[in-house]
């Protein structure tokens, strides 16, 4: 029974930072697909970034030049850096992963397959 795991949400002063960390404790197939979305009170949930098994990224425009989507495929985690934080950032930061060469934003998921999702971790800016 495998799983995403999140960590590394918390809460930050406006111009901070933070780093999350999604792991994969063993999902039975094989992921080519990470992604980052975060979804704020009565809002839909959007994409914020992915990363391909090559390394190939895209960023949400809300967070293009102050987010960072990595990955460590040796230990199967994804990592979301976050950087000059603003209260708009505050969201439940969900991590998302597949087995798919398309690897975008689709209907709020990640390509055309089977989408795992992490539980999500809260990230809170405060002024």
């Amino acid at each position: 029974q495998g799983q995403l795991v999140e960590s590394g949400g918390g809460s930050v002063q406006s111009g901070g930072s933070l780093k999350l960390a999604c792991v994969d404790s063993g999902i039975e197939y094989g992921l080519d697909c990470w992604g980052w979305f975060r979804q704020a009170p009565g809002k839909e949930r959007e994409g914020v970034a992915t990363i391909d098994r090559g390394g190939a990224t895209t960023y949400s425009d809300s967070v293009k030049g102050r987010a960072i989507i990595s990955q460590d495929n040796t230990k199967k985690t994804v990592y979301l850096q976050m950087d000059s934080l603003k209260p708009e950032d505050t969201a439940t930061y969900y991590c998302a992963a597949a087995a798919t060469p398309f690897c975008t934003f689709v209907h709020n998921g990640l390509g055309y397959g089977k989408n795992y999702w992490g539980q999500g971790t809260q990230v809170t800016v405060s002024a």
